[in-house]
């Protein structure tokens, strides 16, 4: 199995060992991003021309089986198989409508609740025929949802696939933060573990992560492999990705800290903060609520709003 991404993650199905996965990695030019097909359309040699493959959005959480979506293409002979969601509210989405042999007729971008002619959405996993390429034009930005997936309704050559199972879109920081308040909940119920002095469940700890004396870690929170996390700091409902340090009387409090960001001593970091990779924040500094920090800057001042 190859694996390719760049938005998207591509993979070609191979009947080999797990142990064999290889990874290429498939990247736009920094000045002229080439959009969901167009980066399909890059890895076309990659790919090559022999069998289906999968495109799957990076900004999903599925589990999507991928063996009956597969085994679905391959009876209807379409170029191009969606998954499709069920959901509440399509108003944030693309709606799909289906005709009853589940061949797609066509999509409406994001309609008025009350007005959509469905509920199920584009769910972001799509079985392509290598045949697509053809309809995709070389060195230019190219929308798969908008430009290639209606003309393919127009041939009769799109169909869906209804995903009834767990599916939810991350694009946005509450998304993430609350379906890892879910994975987290999940896993202390199906794992049964000794209770730990100042840790409030759920929360889990990455490996090597280490914790001084005095600071209480969780609820609801998780600690990437490698932190370094000081004396008496509180961390709740947070998720710190690997490599953060965090210093002495820090209080973190319903934030995303990004990988390898220093945090000084006695900082506070209000809810819905966001700390990009790499940042380092100076000591007796707090960060209002809904903070975005850039990677890799450098904060000397606090912020009193949202910046």
């Amino acid at each position: 199995m190859a694996v390719f991404y760049q938005t998207e993650v591509y993979i070609k199905q191979h009947r080999i060992p797990r142990s064999n996965l290889q990874l290429t990695y498939s990247h736009d030019p920094i000045n002229k991003p080439l959009g969901t097909a167009g980066s399909i359309k890059k890895t076309e040699k990659k790919i090559g021309h022999n069998s289906p493959f999968l495109a799957l959005n990076g900004d999903i959480f599925a589990d999507v089986n991928y063996t009956e979506i597969i085994k679905q293409h391959e009876k209807t002979r379409s170029l191009a198989t969606l998954a499709l969601h069920k959901v509440k509210d399509p108003s944030r989405f693309g709606v799909a409508e289906l005709a009853k042999d589940n061949r797609i007729t066509g999509f409406i971008e994001k309609p008025e609740k009350d007005k959509a002619p469905s509920n199920l959405i584009n769910a972001g996993v799509y079985v392509l025929d290598p045949k697509i390429f053809n309809y995709i034009p070389e060195n230019r930005t190219v929308s798969i949802e908008r430009e290639i997936f209606p003309k393919l309704a127009e041939r009769n050559q799109l169909y869906g696939y209804i995903h009834e199972g767990l599916w939810t879109d991350i694009g946005k920081p509450e998304d993430y933060m609350e379906l890892n308040k879910t994975l987290l909940t999940q896993t202390t119920q199906t794992t049964q573990t000794k209770p730990k002095p100042n840790i409030k469940e759920p929360t889990i700890l990455g490996k090597h992560a280490s914790i001084g004396k005095n600071s209480t870690m969780g609820p609801y929170t998780i600690i990437g492999p490698d932190a370094i996390i000081g004396d008496n700091v509180r961390i709740i409902n947070s998720i710190l990705l690997p490599n953060v340090t965090v210093s002495d009387f820090a209080l973190i409090e319903g934030a995303i800290i990004g990988e390898g960001v220093h945090i000084g001593k006695q900082v506070q970091i209000k809810k819905d903060c966001i700390i990009g990779d790499h940042a380092r924040i100076k000591d007796r500094l707090t960060l209002a609520q809904k903070t975005h920090i850039c990677p890799a800057a450098e904060v000397a001042e606090s912020t009193l709003e949202p910046d």
